[in-house]
């Protein structure tokens, strides 16, 4: 049972109306840190990376798919039991229909250091669309500060293409893409919450298991 007081609609309105003027303010700051982040300087990314994806070596530049713009997902990788990590995996079924991001000159792509041939096992299995490549063997997550003392860490980065260049805008990690989790976006508006950590959510192929 919700421990939450009882009250009559005049005075739930009432309190509703005070939780309305902070959720405005937390909103008018939320645009001003999203202004200063477009606003952030780049770095020319001039290093070589071959990746591994479904159609072969592959540069960064190639992960663009021809767009201008190019989120990647660090996707944390199981070694011990060959799987991609439980909250990255929570994070790729929230994804969506990736058009609406395509349609914003914007492309989507994970990133893991796994082997390509586990990668797109685990990807059968859930059921995803979205391009993901194998990182193995190069720098790609250490200069991206994906993997850091030997062990990775959820987060992503994003990337502008001008022509043949390509520059590093912006990075993230743990709980600043924690907006990616639109399964907590949700659970947020109840009065239960969140419930679980992150990592506690199951792959979503094991409820009921």
């Amino acid at each position: 049972m919700v421990e939450q007081q009882i009250v009559a609609r005049a005075e739930w309105e009432s309190a509703r109306a005070e939780l309305l003027a902070k959720e405005k303010a937390a909103t008018r700051v939320a645009d001003e840190v999203r202004a200063a982040r477009r606003a952030l300087p780049m770095v020319e990314v001039d290093k070589g990376y071959a990746l591994a994806g479904a159609s072969g070596t592959v540069g960064l530049a190639d992960l663009f798919e021809g767009r201008r713009q190019l989120i990647v997902w660090h996707f944390m990788w199981r070694f011990d039991t060959g799987e991609g990590c439980p909250s990255c995996s929570l994070i790729a079924d929230n994804v969506g229909d990736l058009a609406h991001l395509h349609g914003c000159d914007t492309t989507l792509a994970f990133v893991s250091r796994a082997p390509l041939t586990a990668i797109d096992r685990f990807r059968r299995r859930m059921g995803w669309s979205v391009p993901w490549y194998s990182s193995e063997g190069t720098d790609f997550n250490r200069d991206f500060m994906a993997t850091v003392d030997g062990g990775d860490r959820p987060g992503l980065s994003v990337f502008l293409r001008n022509g043949d260049r390509v520059f590093h805008t912006y990075s993230t990690y743990f709980r600043g893409a924690e907006a990616m989790v639109g399964t907590y976006n949700w659970l947020d508006l109840t009065p239960l919450g969140r419930q679980r950590y992150v990592n506690e959510f199951p792959y979503h192929d094991r409820y009921g298991n």
